[in-house]
């Protein structure tokens, strides 16, 4: 059995030689674990009994059934924008489950409350429910959906490294929060058909389904990805830039508010308001934050082609590897292969888990080259790597034919039958001799330091 290289020796760093504190009780991780899980299933149970009395049980189960239509795409959008370093699927499903419980459950209290309140010490009902719409709902919805992303943030930090991981977790949050509320307010058409007797493509629920399933079902998420694009820019900031880690995510929140509260204005602006904000505002935001996460992808693929390089120089990669892991098409050549010759969907899984720890392995050396290094950063590397090690005899047949595959083809002269230009004046072609690949040495990289400020 092969040995792995030795591991990559630093300067003393924060990680080594620190004590460690004895947790208290509340500081383990079962007692977190089943406090979180508590509260999301009570929340779900409420949030349940809330809209069902609203709706009625034929209301909630046609809600039901016509909110989950974008829910699979959505997710596997938020999914596709995670893929080049892809988090754990608890993480979006604790995102979805506070956005359709917590989250809701919050808002629907909240905002009920505020609007009596209003309505009571105006005596004016219909302003009330507009100052509700316009103001109140888009500072509590948007401070609910945030909370999940700020848990995620101080909680599981190593998932939560740049912009991508801000925008799939609000966005997913998001998710969540939309089908909950799609629910409530079809359900509530529903109820109004049946009483006026109306139905097909000209009642209340094909017109509420048209509006915020059909043309409206990022709503929710462009706005709380708001929230997420602050929070990444703040885990992309150096620990001690304290005023920047706080004020980037306050800021993504005051924008997620004031986007939020335009769109439920839209209907005060005239008989085509709702329209011309969808028009002019809602779909060029859509548009620009889509580029936006699509360029940071790419970015994060450059930035795992750049750091990979150091680790194939020590052995611990193949030569050809880091530019594969650099290429999603490469990568996606990668796992077919495994799954086609070398042992089905168990090493496709095998290959999938390699590509990803490759990646948070650049990540890491990354953040460490930009002064960034968390205090545990050693250990990190050294888990990585293991996780690396454990599953090299299938990932690099795989990678290698995938490095094989996406190669660009050498452009070699076909040999002439006459003489060609140049010959017998110092020049003779060297036809049919292999073309140095891309990937036949390694580049030199500067000496690994993961200090260097």
């Amino acid at each position: 059995m092969a040995t792995c290289p030795p591991y990559p020796t630093h300067l003393t760093g924060p990680a080594d030689g620190a004590p460690r504190r004895h947790a208290h009780w509340w500081q383990r991780k079962w007692v977190r674990y089943g406090a979180l899980v508590t509260l999301l299933a009570i929340s779900g149970l409420v949030i349940l009994a809330l809209v069902r009395r609203q709706t009625g049980t034929e209301g909630f189960l046609v809600g039901l059934g016509l909110a989950v239509f974008p829910v699979p795409l959505l997710v596997a959008a938020f999914r596709w924008l995670d893929r080049v370093e892809p988090g754990p699927w608890r993480n979006l499903l604790f995102a979805f489950a506070w956005g359709a419980c917590a989250a809701a459950l919050i808002a629907i209290v909240a905002n009920s409350f505020a609007t009596r309140w209003i309505a009571t010490a105006t005596a004016d009902p219909t302003s009330a429910d507009t100052l509700g719409a316009t103001v109140i709902a888009p500072i509590v919805e948007e401070s609910a959906k945030a909370a999940a992303v700020l848990l995620v943030f101080l909680f599981r930090r190593r998932d939560f490294t740049g912009i991508v991981d801000g925008v799939v977790i609000a966005g997913v949050t998001a998710t969540g929060f939309a089908f909950t509320e799609n629910i409530l307010y079809l359900g509530t058409a529903f109820g109004t058909d049946q009483l006026s007797g109306d139905s097909g493509l000209t009642s209340v629920t094909a017109a509420t389904f048209f509006v915020r399933v059909v043309m409206s079902p990022f709503a929710h998420p462009l706005f709380t990805v708001l929230t997420g694009i602050g929070f990444g820019i703040a885990a992309l900031s150096a620990e001690r830039h304290h005023v920047r880690r706080v004020l980037l995510p306050l800021a993504g929140l005051v924008l997620a508010m004031g986007m939020h509260a335009m769109w439920n204005g839209s209907s005060s602006f005239g008989e085509f308001g709702f329209f011309a904000v969808y028009a002019t505002f809602m779909v060029p935001a859509f548009a620009l934050l889509t580029w936006l996460v699509i360029w940071t992808r790419q970015r994060e693929l450059r930035t795992v082609r750049a750091e990979l390089p150091a680790y194939a120089t020590a052995g611990w990669l193949s030569a050809s590897e880091p530019y594969v892991l650099g290429s999603m098409h490469a990568r996606r050549l990668a796992r077919q292969y495994a799954a086609r010759h070398l042992g089905g969907r168990p090493a496709a899984r095998s290959v999938a888990e390699y590509e990803s720890y490759a990646t948070s392995l650049a990540f890491l050396r990354h953040r460490a080259s930009d002064g960034r290094a968390g205090p545990d950063f050693l250990v990190r590397e050294r888990e990585l790597l293991h996780e690396l090690w454990l599953r090299r005899d299938v990932a690099h047949p795989a990678l290698a034919y995938a490095a094989r595959a996406t190669a660009p083809v050498p452009m070699v002269p076909v040999p002439s039958p006459w003489p060609t230009y140049g010959a017998g004046y110092g020049y003779t072609p060297t036809y049919g001799q292999p073309h140095p690949g891309p990937y036949s040495t390694p580049a030199p990289y500067p000496a690994y330091n993961p200090y260097r400020s």
